[in-house]
């Protein structure tokens, strides 16, 4: 596995404190595996610097979709609130199987912050946003490994995997992902219980906001509701934003209540700004 850092000199972009023009980076090389490079597409704010950040992570059932599918509605939200963004790809199942799409979103992490400078961006302000399977990752990457994340969005995530399986079954999504059967035996259980974010909470997570809708048909909003309830046991921050009649996909949210914009964005910039700012690391 290796990381790549980018030369400051490659891009355009100014350096912390000067203005600089809006820019667009497309198909960045972040990481390299021994099948291939892991890429992201990124967007950088114009005007003065370091801006906060945030990694976004598709969805598709781990098995499909990439840095341009299902998330694109976020972009547009995120730009016009002066956000910087990066939208990864990460490795699928069944080829690649958890947690290895999780240490992806480990080593973009990572790597946004080494390339902070080219960027124009600071690390002390980033934040995790995934939809789907891409919720489940930021949920787990947010729980296991929360050094420095100011917040972590999920958009209808499957938070427990084990109650999930016993409720509709264990999916065929979930075991390519997990490389078991779809018997509920003990063995199988356990690697359910043991991918699954609900039982990661702990007192060191940073803030979560819940993003899902009350008629979702592949992620159960309950899903959600029970994730929200685990975090209130250790008295901890977790806020849940419901789409009433939203059902699984932002994408088809266009004609339903459009305020599940404005409270991320204002709930990000809440988040950002408690916390220090840092400059970008050199």
């Amino acid at each position: 596995m290796k990381i790549l850092a980018i030369p400051v000199f490659f891009f355009l972009i100014a350096t912390t404190g000067q203005t600089s023009r809006a820019a667009y980076h497309r198909d960045v090389v972040y990481a390299e595996r021994s099948d291939g490079e892991l890429t992201l597409d990124a967007y950088v704010p114009d005007g003065a610097g370091p801006h906060p950040a945030v990694i976004i992570v598709h969805g598709g059932g781990w098995s499909k979709g990439d840095k341009q599918t299902y998330v694109q509605p976020l972009f547009p939200v995120l730009q016009d609130a002066g956000y910087a963004w990066f939208s990864i790809n990460y490795r699928l199942a069944p080829k690649h199987r958890f947690p290895e799409p999780a240490k992806d979103v480990e080593d973009a992490i990572r790597w946004v912050r080494l390339n902070s400078v080219a960027y124009n961006i600071d690390p002390a302000r980033l934040a995790l946003i995934g939809e789907s399977a891409g919720g489940h990752l930021v949920s787990w990457v947010g729980l296991t490994n929360p050094a420095g994340l100011v917040g972590v969005v999920p958009f209808y995530a499957p938070h427990n995997l084990l109650t999930r399986a016993e409720k509709i079954g264990i999916s065929e999504n979930v075991q390519n992902l997990l490389g078991i059967t779809a018997d509920m035996n003990g063995e199988n259980r356990l690697a359910l219980k043991n991918a699954s974010p609900y039982y990661q909470v702990t007192p060191a997570a940073p803030p979560f906001l819940l993003i899902h809708g009350t008629k979702d048909k592949q992620v159960a909003f309950n899903q959600s509701v029970s994730m929200q309830k685990q975090f209130r046991k250790l008295r901890l921050a977790c806020d849940l934003f419901t789409v009433k009649g939203g059902g699984h996909g932002m994408s088809s949210w266009s004609d339903l209540d459009p305020t599940w914009k404005n409270y991320l964005v204002q709930w990000l910039r809440e988040r950002m700004r408690s916390a220090p700012s840092r400059q970008p690391v050199r």
